[in-house]
């Protein structure tokens, strides 16, 4: 089974809630992992891991916080796993190269290269925002060699 990790799923929905907010709205640590319902350990970690990829801007003193870098609609998915797991790929070989010793032998490598990057290029094609809205999955078969599946968006935008 493919699935996230849990950090890089409730570092989804960290990002989500605060990107989430009007504009120059400052959250604490505390007060996000109580909008979200996760543990404010958990949530620390991830506010670090956003704010050292860019994602999140962070003012100190009393009245500080954290809030979003970028409108939520111009946040992908793909950039804030990436700020949590580190970059996407379905295997070692597809995200750090030389680490698996049938480099190059493989019969899959390549084939698994392309969906890892079919995959990454999904993920950045959507955006935080389109989280809270009702996605659609229509898969398309022009051949039935390729299959290619298109994520939409309940309006009818395609992603």
């Amino acid at each position: 089974m493919f699935r996230l990790n849990k950090l890089a799923d409730y570092g989804l929905v960290v990002m989500e809630y605060v990107a989430s907010q009007p504009e120059g709205h400052l959250h604490t640590a505390r007060s996000v992992a109580e909008a979200t319902h996760l543990p404010a350990p958990t949530v620390v970690k991830i506010l670090k891991k956003l704010l050292d990829r860019g994602l999140l801007i962070s003012h100190r003193g009393v009245k500080g916080g954290y809030m979003a870098a970028r409108a939520s609609s111009l946040i992908s998915v793909a950039e804030v796993i990436e700020a949590i797991d580190g970059p996407l790929g379905l295997t070692e070989c597809a995200t750090a190269p030389g680490r698996c010793e049938l480099e190059g032998r493989c019969r899959i490598e390549t084939s698994i290269r392309v969906i890892g990057r079919l995959l990454h290029q999904t993920l950045r094609g959507i955006s935080l925002s389109d989280l809270t809205a009702l996605l659609n999955v229509t898969p398309t078969i022009p051949n039935p060699k390729n299959i290619l599946t298109s994520i939409s968006l309940s309006s009818g935008g395609v992603q």
